[in-house]
């Protein structure tokens, strides 16, 4: 059976992260991609230039749309951008009862902001107990918790059990901001921690990484046996992608990962 899975984020017109970025994520990972907008951005490698947030009315009635006439497997949630948007996508998943993965979208990787710092309380209260997988990176965990971002292995593991308290009943920790050549994830849920290595590419081309693996990640829990089997795949997979991205010529800043990587050989 091939599983139907639901993004719920932002649009990136330039293909690299958000909706478009999910999309070929999951159909890479063997899913059916099914999209929920709840942003457009105007925005390409080098920024966000604008973002015109979708009525949490509309974002609803979208989901409902869904739920009414399509099977849903799991769904994957990105950009919310608003307290409103987050109670609306909160109320209309309410009763689906598949893996939800959060990815905390808060800040674009040149530094713009994409969640209102006011909505940060309303992402900690009323998302992250609804989530199966919460996967931060480390700026991210810091916003949520209220800390300084994670400098060594101990601090994430400390901060990831924070997360935990706070309702998430597993998070995947990304290590992608610690310096040195490693870079390590953490995940963590209620039987223990899991470190799934890896090395810190030699590339600027890593523009929606962290929409990539939660999508990834999304699709690989309805076809994996575990947990911990779906993070290494999801890992895995975004690192190929990563590793092909030169490949591309996308761009003049950030570019985009080569989600398509095994279709070109």
């Amino acid at each position: 059976m091939i599983p139907n899975i639901l993004s719920i984020a932002g649009s990136d017109p330039s293909g690299g992260a958000g909706i478009q970025a999910d999309i070929k994520a999951i159909s890479a990972n063997g899913g059916y991609a099914m999209a929920v907008l709840t942003a457009l951005t105007a925005q390409n490698t080098q920024g966000v230039r604008a973002v015109d947030l979708v009525r949490p009315e509309m974002v609803a009635a979208q989901i409902a749309a869904i739920r009414e006439d399509i099977r849903i497997d799991a769904v994957k949630i990105g950009m919310l951008g608003t307290a409103e948007l987050i109670t609306a996508v909160a109320e209309a998943i309410n009763g689906l009862s598949v893996p939800v993965v959060l990815d905390p979208v808060m800040v674009a990787k040149g530094g713009d902001r994409l969640l209102a710092a006011e909505a940060v309380t309303a992402l900690r209260e009323v998302m992250l107990p609804r989530a199966t997988v919460i996967t931060p990176n480390l700026p991210e965990a810091a916003d949520l918790l209220g800390c300084a971002v994670a400098q060594s292995r101990s601090e994430m593991r400390d901060q990831a059990r924070g997360l935990r308290v706070m309702g998430a009943r597993a998070v995947y920790l990304k290590g992608g901001h610690l310096g040195g050549e490693a870079s390590p994830d953490l995940l963590l849920d209620g039987s223990g921690e899991t470190w799934i290595e890896g090395l810190r590419l030699p590339t600027a081309n890593t523009h929606g990484t962290g929409c990539t693996l939660s999508s990834a990640l999304a699709t690989q829990l309805v076809r994996a046996p575990t947990l911990i089997t779906a993070a290494r795949a999801a890992r895995a997979y975004t690192h190929r992608a990563i590793c092909a991205a030169d490949g591309l010529s996308v761009g003049h800043g950030h570019g985009p990962l080569d989600h398509f990587f095994a279709a070109r050989g």
